[in-house]
């Protein structure tokens, strides 16, 4: 469960507040909690690993210790995975001796302390949600992800998120800006969902013996790995009632397939979208559908309207007890006999 981001709170061992200060954090506070972040630790999980009090771990990230000890910074940063190098800059002595007291006021030796990833070109990337605050201006926990809450849905704390028609006023508890999942599984989930999204390509399938009027389009991954399907034909409108076929098209929908692992996701929405796009560049103006359950809102979320002439859903029952088969026609209505 999701705590809102206006509760107050210090840290734990598996999530919480970051127990930092609002301030302008330098190098090094930014550099450790981005290096908590990649190596998926919280405050006290670091500060434990590094055998370092969490108050001073939380003191740096929040830029309030000016001069911390070396040997302190290279715990923690060791401890999360990365090195600490250390660079010296001295001016070159001047070639005239009569300006060398004039030029030893400026000689300066600087000890500068930067983390690094552990491995040579390793980029480390930023906090993504540094930049985001919480109600009593704390940061979010480093390694836990963070999202704003734009509407109802985006809060797991919004357990009317689904009356779609409550209006704003009648919420029973106001959205907080932002949230996060403590658990990390489920935050591991979540980021893995969001790299499929980022990384699935849908494309069409011509050719291999699909006829002319056959549509294909299928949903992959770079490791070409098949999660989602759309097959569709086309058709001439003016069959259906038993007149000559003209130049005239029409788009019927065969089927959309994803694999369960992948649902939820908006592949299907996706692959749907793809084959309007592709209706409106070859100029057919109609597609046809019939859908139950969950691919109705699919549907309808692409442009698709119910019609209010439409098919019955027929279904046979082997009855043998009575020596026949009966016919059913579904959903409700009419002669059911």
């Amino acid at each position: 469960m999701a705590r809102p981001v206006e509760r107050r709170g210090r840290a734990h061992d598996h999530g919480g507040v970051d127990d930092v200060e609002p301030g302008g954090p330098g190098g090094l506070a930014a550099t450790l909690r981005a290096l908590r972040r990649r190596a998926d630790l919280s405050q006290r999980e670091l500060a434990e690993r590094a055998g370092v009090p969490q108050a001073t771990l939380a003191r740096i990230e929040a830029g309030r210790t000016g001069d911390p000890r070396y040997r302190t910074v290279e715990s923690l940063v060791r401890a999360a995975g990365g090195r600490v190098s250390v660079s010296v800059s001295v001016p070159r002595p001047p070639a005239d001796a009569a300006t060398a007291d004039a030029a030893s006021a400026d000689v300066v030796t600087a000890d500068v302390v930067t983390a690094d990833a552990a491995s040579a070109g390793d980029a480390l990337s930023a906090v993504p949600h540094d930049e985001l605050r919480d109600a009593a201006g704390r940061r979010y926990p480093a390694h836990l992800d963070v999202w704003e809450v734009r509407e109802p849905r985006d809060w797991p704390g919004a357990w009317w998120a689904a009356w779609y028609n409550l209006p704003e006023a009648l919420w029973p508890l106001r959205p907080p800006a932002a949230s996060y999942h403590r658990n990390r599984d489920y935050r591991d989930q979540r980021r893995w969902g969001e790299e499929v999204r980022r990384t699935v390509r849908v494309r069409r399938v011509t050719g291999a013996g699909l006829p002319a009027t056959s549509w294909r389009f299928v949903a992959e991954l770079p490791d070409g790995e098949l999660v989602g399907e759309l097959r569709a034909h086309e058709r001439s409108p003016h069959l259906r009632h038993g007149d000559p076929p003209s130049g005239e098209r029409e788009l019927v929908l065969d089927g959309v397939l994803v694999a369960d692992r992948y649902r939820q996701l908006g592949i299907g929405r996706r692959l749907v979208l793809r084959a309007t796009d592709e209706m409106a560049r070859v100029g057919i103006r109609t597609a046809h559908a019939i859908a139950e359950g969950p691919a109705v809102g699919l549907l309808r979320s692409c442009g698709f309207a119910l019609r209010a002439s439409r098919p019955w859903s027929m279904r046979l029952d082997r009855t043998d007890r009575e020596g026949g088969n009966r016919a059913r026609s579904v959903p409700g209505g009419g002669d059911r006999r």
